[in-house]
């Protein structure tokens, strides 16, 4: 296993060279202007100028190696020395990556609403794993039960409403035809500002994320209890079940230690593989509640033509699917003893 995973992680740095490499040429080709948006009274010259200090009068693939050097090699040594205060080479003239729009570091915008993204995201994918378990395997146990076809109805409408209809849907409800001063109603904007020192301000920390979390977790248990069912299914047909129950094991301890621990197999690899997917969802929902987060700085970015920032977060996003496809394949590896990679 752990040479599978050296080998693997050596592969990933040609396939991450390649991504940024499209990523940057296809951001290259779009017809986007960093100078689109100023106004138009400011001269030509004067455009072709402010074009020149971004460094765009420069090839494409001179642009391409600057964004390299300055993404995997001085980042990373900025990051060294501000966290271990480790100088390696010239610390406080290093060339990082910029944005457009702000002139701060990309890396330092990432971070400073990492925190955010990541809060909403992760409670979601929590709060939906645990919802879409006990629901899948209940309704595997009592197939065709009134509880089975309730979950599947309520799994096809998570699966097929968009988030953006769920989360106007949610707004709609819980923050306008509510009163405000009920104990049910929910704000609509995602106060990011909010510091948590005192129980009012942890439960209104609480309100502002149940919307958002929700939105996301309804989706994510949807697709995640119809994997768990069919695994279940397809497990309680198997004949160790069979034999355990011929034993006189407790129908308790059959499906929730046997039949349970062997569904969980697949099961983990499409938790682990979906994460990417949360993250790319997580855009559109925090520009429904103003969550000033990956996404939205990420919007923000595309809208302002701010190639360094939508570049970064996008070879991010991509680093993120294929670091959680080597960790499905090593956690499919440590749960099910037939599959040996060595």
């Amino acid at each position: 296993m752990l040479n599978y995973t050296i080998r693997r992680l050596l592969f990933t740095i040609p396939t991450l060279l390649f991504i940024s490499f499209v990523i940057f040429l296809i951001l290259d080709m779009a017809p986007n202007d960093p100078t689109g948006n100023l106004p138009m009274t400011i001269p030509p010259e004067v455009r072709e100028n402010i074009r020149k200090s971004l460094g765009l009068d420069a090839p494409m693939y001179v642009r391409y190696l600057l964004w390299c050097n300055q993404f995997f090699i001085n980042e990373p040594l900025n990051l060294f020395y501000e966290w271990f205060d480790w100088c390696i080479g010239d610390c406080e003239n290093r060339t990082r990556v910029r944005s457009w729009s702000t002139r701060s570091p990309v890396v330092d915008l990432i971070v400073e609403r990492m925190p955010q993204t990541l809060w909403v995201v992760g409670m979601s994918y929590v709060v939906g794993i645990l919802i879409a378990l006990p629901i899948g395997v209940i309704s595997a146990y009592k197939q065709y039960s009134w509880f089975d076809q309730i979950g599947t109805f309520i799994s096809m409408i998570g699966f097929s409403v968009p988030t953006f209809f769920t989360g106007v849907l949610l707004i709609v409800i819980f923050s306008v035809w509510i009163d405000q001063d009920s104990w049910f109603w929910m704000p609509s904007i995602y106060d990011t500002t909010l510091v948590v020192d005192s129980w009012g301000n942890f439960w209104l920390q609480v309100r502002q994320m149940i919307m958002p979390v929700m939105v996301l977790a309804l989706y994510n248990a949807a697709q995640l209890s119809r994997f768990m069912r069919a695994s279940m299914l397809d497990n309680l047909s198997q004949d160790y079940v069979r034999t355990a129950r011929a034993k006189g094991l407790k129908e308790k301890t059959v499906l929730l230690v046997h039949v349970l621990r062997n569904s969980m197999i697949p099961v983990v690899t499409v938790i682990a593989l979906s994460v990417p997917q949360v993250f790319g969802g997580a855009i559109i929902t925090e520009q429904i509640f103003r969550v000033n987060g990956l996404g939205q700085l990420l919007i923000i970015g595309i809208q302002g033509a701010d190639i360094p920032l939508v570049q970064t977060l996008t070879f991010i996003f991509a680093v993120l699917i294929v670091l959680f496809n080597l960790v499905a394949d090593i956690l499919y590896g440590l749960l099910d003893p037939r599959i040996r990679y060595d």
